[in-house]
């Protein structure tokens, strides 16, 4: 749980999402660029502190379609791939410029829907951004509009950021939206009141957003109700608040509508890795791997003695000793043909062995549940 005064510098890792509404001023097709830089210096601020920042941003659609002439109205999806292209340029430069100004440095990262349900390349994406984060980098995620048909679309950045947040293990999601939060009534209807913080994602709480195709959904709070559910699940708190404030950021204290995960990130994680993958093989370790398990650490390869079944890198294997007792499961860092390659080998030896460099964990402890866990 976050602290009442809901500070985000309380929280380690945080995913920002930020509506095309409120950066892009649509009369003119242009960045807000003020409103740009003081969301930026908020999160310099934080940054500086410790807590590691990636923001997912709409924008580019908005941008590219009065760049090229498209004009206002509906645009055919052929012509929002193109308006896509057009304004990611523009879109990743002002984040680069922005970002510049306070100290940062961005990086580009563009899913479609694929990335994060395909488990090669879900691995990938959520390796890339670790590693951008571990170098003091923020990541400035879109969706991939100039490749994405409607079949492999998110259809919305709200459940994108939702997906980056769960990929990364993120403890929050800000959804930085024109409305103020979640209200007992939608706002159109008046007399509503702000709900300040949801625990459990009921019925009556969706009912609250209105229906999916109803006039009062169109400022997307089905979607936002959507996006916690994901985000809540993986263990991330998820405020859904204005952007509309001369510092976004600064101001969060007491505002929007906060919810609340069951459990961390990391033991999320733990879960479903325990109750939801099917194990594709074994690895058999060591009387002194268990040990080191048993106080916390990760498996390393000069610990395994053997390994069985065809599995893949991400993929779910049992932990088993040499007596044949499963000790737990986890998530696989190797193909098992490298696997067995590397089999009692030192971390330090791994690159001369498999010819590139791997991860110097077997299985990361972040992604093993052993059985006193359950």
């Amino acid at each position: 749980m976050a602290p009442m005064s809901r500070d985000l510098s309380s929280f380690k890792r945080i995913v920002i999402k930020v509506g095309s509404s409120l950066l892009v001023d649509h009369g003119e097709g242009r960045i807000r660029e003020q409103w740009l830089k003081a969301l930026t210096e908020d999160i310099g601020e934080l940054a500086k502190n410790g807590t590691e920042i990636l923001i997912v941003s709409s924008g580019a659609i908005a941008l590219g379609r009065n760049l090229i002439g498209l004009g206002k109205g509906h645009l055919k999806l052929e012509e929002n791939q193109a308006a896509a292209a057009a304004g990611q340029i523009v879109l990743s430069g002002a984040w680069n410029k922005m970002l510049g100004k306070s100290g940062l440095t961005a990086a580009q990262i563009l899913l479609t829907l694929g990335d994060t349900e395909r488990r090669r390349r879900y691995l990938n994406a959520r390796n890339t951004i670790a590693n951008l984060l571990r170098l003091g980098v923020i990541p400035v995620v879109n969706e991939n509009d100039t490749v994405a048909t409607s079949e492999i679309r998110y259809g919305d950045n709200d459940r994108l950021a939702a997906r980056v947040a769960s990929m990364v293990s993120a403890d929050c999601l800000v959804l930085l939206s024109d409305v103020d939060g979640l209200y007992s009534k939608p706002p159109e209807m008046g007399g509503g009141e702000l709900i300040r913080e949801i625990s459990q994602i009921t019925d009556e709480i969706r009912a609250m957003a209105g229906s999916a195709g109803s006039e009062l959904s169109r400022g997307g709070m089905t979607t936002k109700i959507d996006a916690a559910d994901i985000a809540v699940a993986a263990g991330a708190h998820m405020l859904i608040t204005s952007g509309h404030k001369l510092h976004p950021l600064r101001e969060i204290a007491g505002s929007g509508s906060w919810f609340i995960p069951k459990a961390t990130p990391v033991a999320a994680r733990k879960k479903w890795i325990a109750g939801s993958l099917e194990p594709r093989g074994s690895i058999i370790i060591d009387d002194g791997a268990c040990q080191a398990l048993k106080s916390g650490n990760s498996l390393l390869s000069a610990g395994a003695t053997a390994i069985t079944g065809n599995f893949h890198r991400g993929d779910a294997v049992n932990i088993v000793d040499v007596k044949g007792n499963i000790l737990g499961r986890g998530l696989t860092a190797y193909d098992h043909k490298d696997a067995e390659n590397i089999l009692g080998v030192k971390s330090s030896e791994i690159e001369a062995i498999l010819g590139y460099a791997g991860r110097t964990e077997l299985i990361h402890r972040d992604d093993m549940v052993l059985k006193q866990e359950n």
